[in-house]
């Protein structure tokens, strides 16, 4: 093993070293014919060749998205143009529209319909919310009692009989109250689930029949228009577009015949049982708490001697 002296010249240390490898670097400024080190070229990896096209801003594939996306913006834009175009002369009387007097009449009644259940149910809640609190405080109250009864040995029998009271009221009140929430829940479901997906595809109909008159008045215009090459032309692609609109206006129209023949059955199926519900559960709860409430009228005045008369009184 060679050791580096320590009082050994750095710079010959370096040319043995580059002796040694074969390298010589002079000291001077290199000449011209001396060969500088070339930077490393680039390797060649077949096997590393990936298949893969990269899609770059000037390829087909994203000239056709963007032309995709304009045309779809340009349709858009004209269907907009035509479907508001033919509201506006409806309202103001200048052409004429398609009705169905059945179906209109059933989307009405529908409309109605959702707007009582709306006011059955904003009261329902509001009778549950009442009757929360009021088992609420009658449970406080029962509680109330009980504890002056063993505090209050001369008023004891009275403070036990109102607290047993207001427990009975108690119990029965969280039945009935279990049985509001059920009747709140389901009565939700028909006005906010299945009447509003109801309403959703009466919607998307609405909207199919102002296109589908929006394209029949322009078909009508092209076909009275003068025959030219170009008002053939627009005659053409507006009896293309009128076909798509019409068998989309009549699938929703079927759509929408279907569910509201489905949700009137279902409506009335749903609601007579939950109506008797309702019913049999606050008759339950009034006619059980008149009988508790008697059982301790009736316990009351057998076990409590009638005080005496106060000073006040007399």
């Amino acid at each position: 093993t060679r050791m580096t002296s320590l009082t050994s010249n750095p710079m010959e240390d370096i040319e043995n070293m580059e002796e040694n490898s074969g390298h010589r670097r002079s000291r001077s400024n290199p000449g011209p014919e001396q060969t500088r080190p070339q930077p490393p070229r680039s390797l060649d990896f077949p096997s590393a060749t990936s298949s893969i096209s990269l899609t770059t801003p000037s390829s087909p594939g994203v000239v056709l998205g963007k032309t995709t996306k304009l045309e779809n913006i340009k349709n858009w834009t004209i269907s907009t143009y035509k479907c508001s175009r033919q509201s506006l002369y409806e309202k103001m009387g200048k052409t004429s529209k398609t009705v169905d007097p059945e179906l209109e009449d059933q989307i009405e009644t529908l409309r109605n319909t959702q707007k009582k259940y709306s006011d059955i149910l904003r009261l329902a809640r509001a009778l549950s919310s009442h009757f929360f609190n009021l088992v609420q405080t009658q449970n406080s109250l029962g509680e109330c009692f009980s504890d002056l009864a063993h505090k209050s040995p001369e008023l004891q029998q009275e403070f036990l009989y109102n607290a047993e009271a207001q427990r009975n009221l108690t119990k029965n009140g969280q039945h009935l109250l279990a049985s509001l929430n059920f009747f709140v829940s389901s009565v939700n479901t028909i006005v906010n689930k299945t009447m509003e997906d109801s309403l959703l595809t009466v919607k998307q109909y609405e909207t199919a029949r102002v296109e589908y008159d929006a394209y029949r008045t322009d078909l009508d215009f092209y076909a009275a228009a003068k025959e030219t090459e170009a008002n053939q032309m627009k005659l053409s692609e507006t009896q293309v577009s009128f076909n798509n609109k019409k068998a989309e206006f009549e699938k929703l129209r079927s759509d929408v015949q279907i569910k509201l023949k489905f949700l009137d059955e279902n409506r009335v199926k749903v609601m007579a049982k939950q109506l008797l519900l309702f019913h049999t559960a606050v008759s339950a709860y009034f006619s059980g708490n008149q009988v508790a409430l008697e059982e301790s009228m009736k316990q009351f005045a057998g076990k409590v001697k009638t005080p005496a008369t106060s000073w006040i009184e007399q």
